[in-house]
């Protein structure tokens, strides 16, 4: 199994590959950069086919975090890990705590939080073999609508700069995947009185979102026809492809997914066709600084916490204004806007 000569490789720091044989554990801790500070990023939990799709799944990710966090302008670096399984079957508190050992074993390098899969209590349950977590009841807790928040917030800013207004009636919106950050960006959306196109593999779902917002529910493959004005990618990653793009009729693609671009020359093609992408780790980071405020001296204020999220409107203003001064694409925007903050610090 080849790690340092891919491309997601990207000098990562270190790459822990954890297993405990009576709990059953298998996963991969990666950190990207501690230059800004200690790595943070969340756990998920996915029965991967093979082992090289995992470790696939956290270089990316944890590069993603690397620079999520500094465009968020957090004093982190980048990490993320993931557990190898099914979490319907193998999720245990000996399991939880197995993963929260091998955390302590890194004296702090990386930070762990919930993701995909794992709940605030799986943390909870790693809080007692490690402090190297963060996201914890009592405390900041559940980063699912913070980060809702903020994605709501960039499709507003991506309408803003598209179409000169923030009014969101009548907007046609494909929302493909609705776990937690999913329904709270539906219940936004359906407020701000938005028409919803949703679709996701757990039928009960879509149930509940159809129910509760009025959604139309579409088939799985379906979702990527629609003649809708927004596309909102919010299941896994690398659903704008060579596939997909020529598919897809909506002039924004606004997500909380991570990783929505299956490779750097789609955010290219995007820009040539009109379509105005929102960059997954500049939407998608109401999470981490909601959780960020959790480690302040004075203790978790959510009022600051929501503020610091609303900004993400500007930035993501601001990555469109670049993108559309220079000619280049938004995600390389983006990548240059943290690389200038990696290098040059907060």
């Amino acid at each position: 199994m080849a790690v340092f000569n891919q491309v997601e490789f990207d000098n990562h720091e270190q790459v822990v590959f954890c297993a405990d044989e009576a709990s059953g554990l298998k996963a991969i801790i990666a950190v990207h950069s501690t230059k800004l500070g200690p790595a943070v990023g969340g756990c998920r939990m996915w029965d991967y086919a093979e082992d090289e799709d995992a470790v696939y799944d956290v270089l990316r990710l944890s590069k993603g975090m690397t620079y999520k966090n500094a465009v968020a302008r957090l004093p982190f670096g980048g990490g993320k890990s993931v557990i190898i399984g099914d979490a319907k079957t193998i999720k245990s508190d000996a399991l939880f705590k197995a993963f929260g050992r091998h955390l302590e074993r890194l004296g702090g390098s990386y930070y762990s939080a919930e993701d995909v899969n794992i709940t605030t209590g799986d943390v909870m349950v790693m809080n007692q073999e490690t402090n190297y977590v963060l996201g914890l009841e009592g405390k900041s807790g559940n980063p699912s609508p913070f980060t809702a928040l903020g994605t709501f917030l960039g499709i507003k800013a991506a309408y803003q700069h598209k179409h000169g207004h923030q009014d969101l009636s009548g907007v046609k919106v494909s929302v493909q995947g609705l776990g937690a950050v999913a329904y709270g960006l539906c219940k936004y959306l359906h407020e701000a009185g938005a028409e919803l196109f949703v679709t996701d593999i757990n039928l009960a779902s879509v149930d509940r979102v159809v129910t509760d917002f009025g959604a139309t529910a579409v088939g799985i493959d379906e979702i990527y026809d629609l003649d809708v004005d927004v596309y909102a990618p919010c299941a896994l990653g690398a659903t704008i492809n060579d596939e997909t793009i020529p598919r897809i009729k909506a002039n924004i693609i606004a997500g909380c997914a991570n990783n929505q671009l299956a490779e750097c020359r789609h955010g290219e093609i995007l820009r040539e066709k009109g379509v105005l992408y929102a960059p997954d780790y500049v939407i998608n980071a109401g999470g981490i600084i909601n959780v960020y405020y959790e480690t302040k001296p004075e203790g978790y204020n959510e009022a600051l916490a929501t503020k610091h999220v609303e900004g993400i409107f500007d930035t993501l203003a601001e990555i469109f204004a670049r993108s559309e001064s220079e000619q280049k694409s938004t995600h390389i925007i983006a990548d240059e806007l943290a690389q200038e903050i990696i290098s040059n610090g907060l």
